[in-house]
C-alpha cells in the first residue's frame, strides 16, 4: 500500500512539474470525454422528449382505449353504452378515464359569418393523460360546469379568426343549432406543426350534454383509461370481457392500447441516434488517447535520464512502472472530470434545454449514467495511455542514462 501511495505522490509531482505538457496533451481528452458524456446525457433528454410528444398523440404510458361501433355503420346508442362503461368501470376504480367525443361539427358565429367547426366533447383528464399544452390559458376544468357560459378551448387559427382577443378580456364565442349559446375562451392550443389551420373547439361533455338531449348520429366515442404499463395487459382483457357481456346484438367493442409504449420499435430511432452518436464520440476519444500515447512516448525518450538515475538509487521496476502509469491515469481522470463538470454545468441550464427540447415538460435531472460513463472512459483511456510509455520506462536501464 505504501508502495502504491508513492507511486501515486511520484505520478502528481511529475505532473505538476510539466504542467503545461500535460495541459496540452490532455485538451483533447477533456473534449472528447465531454462530447461523450454529453452525447449519452442528450439522448437520454431527447428519449424524454420523444415520449412526451408520443403521450401527446397517442396517450401516456400505459392508455387503454375503448371504442364500440354498430355493425355496418349501424348508430350507437352512446347514452346507454355510457352506463355500461360506468358500471364495468366501478369494478377496477380508474383514476383517470376521459370520455371523448369526435366527428361532430358545430356551426360559430364568425366576423364573416356562421362557419363550421370540427367540434370534440371530452372530460378535463383529457388533457393530463395526452399532456396537453397550451399556448394561452388554462385547459376545461370539472368546476367549468356550474359556469353560466361554460369554457371552452379553441385552436389557434381559430382564435386568429376571432381576433386574438387577450384571454385576460374573457373572448366569447357563440354557436348556434343544438347546444347553441356563448362559450367563454379559456385556453388556446397551439398550431401542430407549420400549414395547421384547422377551426377546432374544445368542450367540457357534461357541460355540452346538459343543452342537448342526444349527440349527433354520425359523432363517435371512445374512453381512455391511463393505468400502469404492469395493469395494462391484465386489465385489458378482463376490461373487454365484462363490456361485451350482454351488448346488444349488431355492436361491437375493442380494447387496445394507443400509447407509443404498445408499439413495437418505437423507440428504434432513439437507439438508432444514440448508436450512432456515441460512436462518434467514442472515434474521437480513441483519437485523442492515440494522442495522448504519441506524447507520453516522446516525453519518455527526454525523460531517460530521470528514470535511469531513479534506478540507479534504487527505485524498484514496480516503482517506475506505477509512476508513469499512473501519471496518465490520474491526469486522464482529472481531465475527464473537468470535461464532465463542464457539460453537466451547460446541460444544466434551463436556457439551453428549453431551446433544444422545446416544450418538454418533465424535465429530467441530469442522467447519472452519462457521467458513469463519461468518467470510466477517462480512466480506460487514461490506462491504455499509460500502460505503454510504463512498459517503456520498465526498459530503461541505468547505463542508458549514462549514455544519454
Amino acid at each position: 500500500m505504501t508502495g502504491f501511495l508513492g507511486a501515486l505522490a511520484d505520478a502528481w509531482a511529475e505532473i505538476r512539474v510539466h504542467k503545461l505538457r500535460v495541459l496540452l496533451s490532455l485538451i483533447g481528452i477533456a473534449v472528447s470525454v465531454g462530447a461523450l458524456t454529453a452525447v449519452v446525457a442528450i439522448s437520454e433528454y431527447q428519449r424524454q422528449y420523444q415520449a412526451e410528444q408520443s403521450d401527446r398523440w397517442g396517450g401516456r404510458a400505459a392508455t387503454i382505449v375503448v371504442g364500440v361501433s354498430g355493425d355496418e355503420g349501424a348508430p350507437v346508442d352512446i347514452d346507454d353504452f355510457d352506463e355500461r362503461f360506468a358500471r364495468v368501470g366501478e369494478r377496477f376504480s380508474f383514476s383517470h378515464t376521459a370520455r371523448i367525443v369526435q366527428g361532430m361539427t358545430v356551426g360559430i358565429r364568425l366576423p364573416e359569418g356562421i362557419t363550421d367547426v370540427n367540434a370534440r366533447l371530452m372530460d378535463p383528464v383529457y388533457s393530463e393523460i395526452h399532456r396537453e399544452k397550451l399556448l394561452e390559458g388554462r385547459w376545461l376544468r370539472d368546476s367549468d360546469i356550474e359556469a353560466l357560459a361554460p369554457a371552452a378551448v379553441i385552436s389557434e387559427p381559430l382564435w386568429d379568426r376571432i381576433g386574438r382577443v387577450p384571454l385576460a378580456e374573457h373572448p366569447i364565442v357563440t354557436l348556434t343549432g343544438a347546444g347553441g349559446g356563448t362559450y367563454q375562451v379559456v385556453g388556446v392550443v397551439p398550431r401542430q406543426g407549420f400549414g395547421d389551420e384547422e377551426l377546432r373547439i374544445d368542450l367540457l361533455y357534461d357541460a355540452y350534454r346538459e343543452r342537448v338531449d342526444a349527440l349527433p348520429e354520425d359523432a363517435w366515442s371512445q374512453y381512455e383509461i391511463w393505468v400502469g404499463p404492469e395493469q395494462a395487459n391484465e386489465i385489458g382483457p378482463v376490461l373487454a370481457m365484462d363490456l361485451r357481456a350482454g351488448l346488444p346484438e349488431g355492436q361491437t367493442v375493442s380494447v387496445s392500447r394507443s400509447d407509443w409504449a404498445a408499439q413495437p420499435g418505437t423507440m428504434d430511432a432513439q437507439a438508432t441516434f444514440e448508436m450512432v452518436t456515441g460512436g462518434i464520440a467514442a472515434v474521437i476519444l480513441a483519437l485523442g488517447a492515440l494522442s495522448l500515447i504519441n506524447i507520453q512516448l516522446v516525453a519518455m525518450r527526454q525523460r531517460v535520464r530521470e528514470i535511469g538515475v531513479r534506478r540507479a538509487f534504487g527505485a524498484s521496476s514496480g516503482r517506475v512502472f506505477f509512476s508513469v502509469f499512473l501519471e496518465s491515469l490520474v491526469a486522464t481522470t482529472v481531465a475527464g472530470a473537468i470535461g464532465i463538470a463542464i457539460i453537466v454545468a451547460v446541460l444544466r441550464s434551463d436556457w439551453l434545454l428549453t431551446t433544444m427540447f422545446i416544450g418538454m415538460q418533465d424535465v429530467p435531472p441530469f442522467p447519472m449514467r452519462a457521467a458513469v460513463i463519461g468518467l470510466v472512459a477517462s480512466v480506460i483511456v487514461g490506462a491504455v495511455s499509460g500502460f505503454i510509455p510504463a512498459l517503456v520506462a520498465l526498459r530503461v536501464k541505468v547505463i542508458d542514462a549514462i549514455r544519454f
